[in-house]
């Protein structure tokens, strides 16, 4: 208490502007971190200082030792985290879970993006234009939509046929969607390094399996060479796929409204569908 007391107007306010720096400083790592596959990290990092925390007060020893060797090991843990897809993916995967679920209402507008999509794809199919769109989940795909041209605009059967054209300037490279907007076009994506994706498969489709392998994405491709519609998720992809089917796994996978068998429903789905593994 005497401590307090034997501060002058000058520490507080020295104190107020530490305060103020600081969390200044912590509000702007927010906002460049936000909306990008580094929040799903750093949720897995708070999940694992928070085991760190629990242990201590409730004085579990074995998993307070397996926490601390952990962050006796923190900078070989960071390296890896930074370097290694399959650590920033399992960590992801710790973010996405859920403690850290959302908790989103019915979207009514979801039934008029499918629609919009299904007729922008089928036209597409019918003249074999190639295509690729990708749907943003809960992991932000900021760094991707910054390589393409932003666009912000709303969802139309229109806008998305108008987007693939060939020999338009933004024909090339993916259409990146974030819930009922268009958020950019001629965007980059990551290739699929695996090395058992059949040989058939060109850029567009290793680009589709890429982005669903690094993150929890969703992408639909239109074959240029055969006008086949095929469906990216979870680093697998299904070739082929028949309308009914996709307009389902859309609804199910983008929907708002958790569902309970959802990793089952999933397990079955590839399973019946063929997918090839990516």
């Amino acid at each position: 208490m005497s401590y307090f007391t034997e501060l002058t107007w000058i520490d507080w306010i020295k104190d107020m502007i530490d305060i103020g720096l600081v969390s200044f400083i912590i509000y702007k790592l927010f906002l460049l971190v936000r909306g990008t596959r580094a929040v799903q990290l750093l949720k897995g990092i708070f999940v694992l200082a928070a085991a760190w925390a629990i242990s201590t007060w409730f004085n579990l020893y074995t998993l307070k030792w397996l926490m601390s060797q952990m962050f006796t090991f923190g900078i070989i843990t960071v390296v890896l985290i930074l370097f290694q897809p399959e650590v920033r993916r399992a960590l992801e995967q710790l973010g996405r879970g859920k403690l850290f679920g959302r908790s989103n209402g019915a979207d009514p507008q979801i039934n008029e993006q499918i629609n919009q999509l299904i007729q922008s794809l089928n036209y597409l199919s019918e003249r074999k234009i190639g295509a690729l769109i990708v749907f943003e989940r809960q992991t932000g795909l900021n760094e991707y939509i910054e390589s393409g041209i932003r666009m912000e605009s709303n969802i139309s059967s229109e806008l998305l046929i108008n987007l693939f054209i060939p020999n338009t300037p933004l024909h090339d490279g993916a259409v990146i969607i974030r819930g009922s907007q268009i958020m950019a076009a001629a965007c980059y994506l990551p290739l699929s390094e695996n090395p058992f994706i059949s040989k058939e498969l060109g850029t567009r489709h290793r680009a589709a399996i890429g982005i669903s392998e690094v993150c929890d994405a969703i992408s639909v491709v239109v074959s240029e060479e055969t006008g086949q519609i095929s469906l990216a998720v979870g680093g697998m992809v299904v070739r082929g796929i028949k309308q009914e089917s996709l307009i389902s796994k859309l609804f199910e996978e983008l929907s708002p409204k958790s569902n309970p068998n959802k990793a089952q429903s999933k397990a079955a789905f590839w399973k019946r569908k063929g997918g090839q593994n990516g």
